[in-house]
């Protein structure tokens, strides 16, 4: 996530950070821990966005212990 200083303290541009491949593109559009690092509420744990370039694109299979 990109934060984008303003002349008004304490308030933030905030634009997503694409991630683009050849499957498309990701982008985390909320993350607790970059807002509370600019002092902005982070009660949201993660919001996020994909595009799938190819039809059919099995995605979010994460193995976790």
């Amino acid at each position: 996530m990109i934060f984008k200083e303003t002349k008004l303290q304490g308030a933030y541009i905030i634009e997503p950070e694409m991630l683009i491949d050849e499957r498309g593109a990701f982008a985390r559009t909320f993350c607790s821990r970059d807002f509370e690092s600019h002092g902005l509420n982070g009660t949201i744990s993660q919001c996020s966005i994909s595009v799938n370039e190819r039809k059919n694109t099995l995605r979010g299979m994460h193995y976790q212990k």
